[in-house]
């Protein structure tokens, strides 16, 4: 008969406690528990039964050190606060619950020296990495892809297997929507300077914006924060446009947050369109049109590639997985003036644009992979 479990403050049970309760060899646990198929299947229930009467548990990254297979993954993340990540997560927890794997979130907290860390930290117990909007730099990351199996999410890095959204179809439809409401100039409101993402939207505004005839002004970095989106709204006032494109939802709230507080009418007085379309950008007033990425589909799709590559498939380093975007359309977006969109011929660049306005013309921010998330 097996004991009770230990009362709180005597030390948990051991596996040589098991052994000694079913009249077996300690040897004979392990196996009950690491191959259950190598022990008499009576014997096995009734190891399992001791154990569970004892409250004996194993502990799986003992387990896993003979075969390094622990069933954890590591999902890194650049701000934990950022709503951004919520669907993402999700969707990655799923694809890994499918499989029987675990996650390990790991929050770099927009550091390329704690991402890192935490990495060195984590990487003895996990089988794999995704990197979420990482802020290492290209060969941190392929440092890293060499100890481990690795997909990096919304970023591009050369000879690491990747998955990103279409950023420019994004970014098209865009300025596409703002030009048919009568907008001729847009002011794009950056992200960090380490994205890759925001390199990736720059450069499709301005070439979107080319093939348009519209002008375009670049302002920023900012924070990807609400507080970001704010700072940003002080000083567009001075030289605002009817038209804004920011970087990310949260810029863009802040933004309109900003605006409001001085006086300036969204979308009367200036139009907003963000990116991602996270959580909340349907619940500020006016609802934000922004460009929908799949979010959940991003978390799954990347989860389901790594586990594929620890299954033993090809890791395709080629070309990026590419996911859908497309724009969803809200209050915060109108035809420029007093809702009538004016004719093209008319609305002409904006008086009050500044000299460091930008002309359209070729991308002078590098090529995919020479920007960060």
């Amino acid at each position: 008969m097996a004991e009770p479990t230990p009362s709180k403050g005597r030390r948990p049970p051991t596996i040589y406690d098991v052994a000694r309760a079913a009249g077996v060899a300690a040897s004979t646990v392990s196996r009950a528990f690491s191959r259950p198929g190598r022990v008499n299947a009576e014997t096995a229930e009734r190891i399992r039964q001791v154990a569970a009467d004892l409250g004996y548990r194993t502990n799986p990254l003992a387990r896993a050190l003979p075969t390094g297979r622990t069933s954890m993954l590591a999902f890194v993340i650049a701000d934990i606060t950022n709503p951004f990540y919520g669907e993402i997560i999700r969707g990655a927890q799923s694809a890994a619950a499918e499989a029987g794997y675990v996650i390990l979130l790991v929050d770099a907290q927009e550091s390329d020296r704690v991402e890192r860390e935490a990495l060195e930290r984590a990487l003895p117990t996990v089988e794999g990495v995704v990197l979420a909007s990482s802020r290492m730099s290209d060969s941190a990351i392929r440092v890293i892809a060499r100890q481990r199996p690795m997909i990096v999410l919304n970023r591009h890095v050369a000879d690491v297997p990747s998955v990103v959204t279409d950023n420019v179809h994004g970014m098209r439809l865009a300025v596409q929507h703002l030009a048919d409401q009568g907008h001729r100039t847009i002011t794009y409101v950056s992200g960090p300077e380490a994205s890759w993402a925001d390199g990736m939207r720059w450069r499709s505004l301005r070439e979107e914006s080319a093939e348009l005839q519209l002008r375009v002004h670049r302002t920023g970095p900012y924070p990807p924060t609400v507080a970001g989106g704010t700072k940003a709204a002080e000083e567009f006032g001075r030289h605002g446009t009817s038209a804004v494109i920011a970087y990310n939802d949260q810029l863009a709230i802040g933004l309109i947050r900003g605006l409001q507080a001085a006086g300036r009418r969204v979308p009367k007085d200036v139009s907003v369109v963000g990116f991602d379309n996270i959580f909340g950008a349907e619940l500020v007033t006016p609802g934000l049109t922004t460009v929908a990425a799949p979010l959940r589909a991003q978390g799954y799709t990347a989860v389901r590639d790594l586990l594929s590559v620890l299954g033993g498939a090809h890791a395709s380093t080629g070309r990026p997985v590419v996911l859908p975007a497309r724009l969803v359309v809200r209050g915060s977006t109108a035809p420029r003036g007093r809702g009538r969109p004016r004719p093209a011929a008319v609305d002409g660049p904006s008086p009050d644009l500044p000299r460091q306005d930008l002309p359209v013309g070729p991308c002078t921010c590098g090529q995919p992979g020479t920007h960060r998330e």
